[in-house]
């Protein structure tokens, strides 16, 4: 059987760059070809960051530009992993681009989510079909545009032996609640955001490495019950949520009465919100759960993974432990997601987005080469 290669392109809400996978769906299996990664400029890190602020005003020359830029370095992403995997355009059926979130806003009948990162530039760069704008249809129906990954970790982690959960930590951490045929998946709040915000701010680094800063702090418990008072978190699935909302100014705002706590504890109590706030809707909505699987950045804060198994019911393992490294997962996931709309196959799962129906999800951007 011929090779069934899609690539995958991911740049979250950390905005630490582009991940990009190239996926061999063939013999119906899911396997991973080749793999690049392409950071951001610290420059283009802080234009997004702050196009990415609620309430922001903005030029629409700004705005417009940018998404260019981003969909040029989406496509550029794009041939250097052709490049170092040794393959042409043709060989490739298309790609699934997420694009950079710029504002996920779902709430209400105009509710809606905004990624960048121009597809048809990803398509004409590239002479491969590119798939963009996943989020925008599902909303249409009334879902939450997130999660989406839900249907993908089902198709690759789910197990009718053994419930699963698997947990996303990006700047939002979300989970994929797998028990036998039931799926449930949504975002539990702030996974590294406030996190890499805080020690940009008062360790001039882009995140905490491992953790350590924030493990030689001391949690504030009034400051953790301040933080977890958030509507967000007793908010009932299915729900998302984002950087707009968990933003440097929610976190100013809760830290007005706490004006001399030194800033390492803060980082520490941040630490354990993140933790907390996985797992206990871990252990409320997935009361058979048998094993944790974590995947994204957080996967290598090891003071927030400590703190996670701590609280959590069931053992805590990495997504390499079922063969894919954590920080390829949602590359894969958005590949796959890709086929499905290549295949007019449906790519939400209604039970993990609230949408009334699935659908077909996505915008096709013709290549070259189809």
């Amino acid at each position: 059987m011929a090779s069934e290669l899609y690539i995958g392109l991911m740049s979250g809400t950390s905005l630490d760059g582009i991940d990009a996978g190239l996926v061999d769906f063939s013999d119906g299996k899911i396997q991973l070809i080749s793999f690049h990664y392409q950071p951001f400029a610290a420059e283009l890190r802080q234009t997004i960051h702050q196009l990415s602020q609620a309430n922001q005003a903005i030029f629409l020359k700004d705005y417009g530009h940018l998404d260019s830029h981003l969909g040029h370095l989406f496509a550029e992403a794009s041939l250097n992993l052709l490049e170092k995997a040794n393959l042409k355009s043709s060989d490739i059926t298309a790609i699934g681009s997420h694009g950079q979130t710029v504002y996920h806003a779902p709430e209400s009948i105009n509710g809606f989510s905004l990624q960048i990162g121009d597809p048809n530039r990803i398509a004409e760069l590239t002479g491969i079909t590119t798939i963009a704008d996943f989020r925008r249809r599902d909303i249409a129906v009334g879902g939450q545009g997130a999660p989406l990954v839900p249907a993908f970790h089902q198709a690759v982690f789910g197990d009718k032996n053994q419930a699963k959960t698997i947990v996303n930590i990006g700047g939002i951490a979300n989970v994929s609640l797998l028990d036998g045929d039931s799926v449930l998946g949504f975002d539990t709040g702030p996974g590294n955001t406030l996190l890499d915000f805080w020690c940009q701010q008062h360790c001039q680094q882009a995140y905490d490495k491992n953790g350590d800063w924030g493990a030689s702090g001391q949690l504030n418990l009034e400051l953790l019950t301040v933080f977890k008072q958030d509507p967000y978190f007793q908010l009932p699935p299915p729900k998302s949520t984002g950087k707009e909302y968990f933003s440097p100014a929610w976190l100013q705002q809760k830290l007005s009465a706490f004006a001399h706590i030194n800033p390492a504890d803060v980082q520490a109590t941040l630490c354990q919100l993140s933790a907390d706030s996985i797992a206990e809707a871990i252990n409320l909505y997935a009361q058979n759960n048998q094993q944790t699987l974590v995947c994204g950045g957080g996967a290598h804060n090891q003071q927030l993974l400590k703190l996670l198994a701590e609280k959590l019911n069931s053992p805590l393992n990495s997504t390499a432990a079922c063969g894919i490294n954590p920080d390829h997962v949602e590359a894969i996931a958005f590949a796959w997601l890709a086929r499905q709309t290549i295949n007019n196959l449906p790519g939400n799962l209604p039970m993990a987005t609230g949408a009334r129906s699935p659908v077909i999800l996505g915008g096709i951007y013709l290549g070259k080469n189809s």
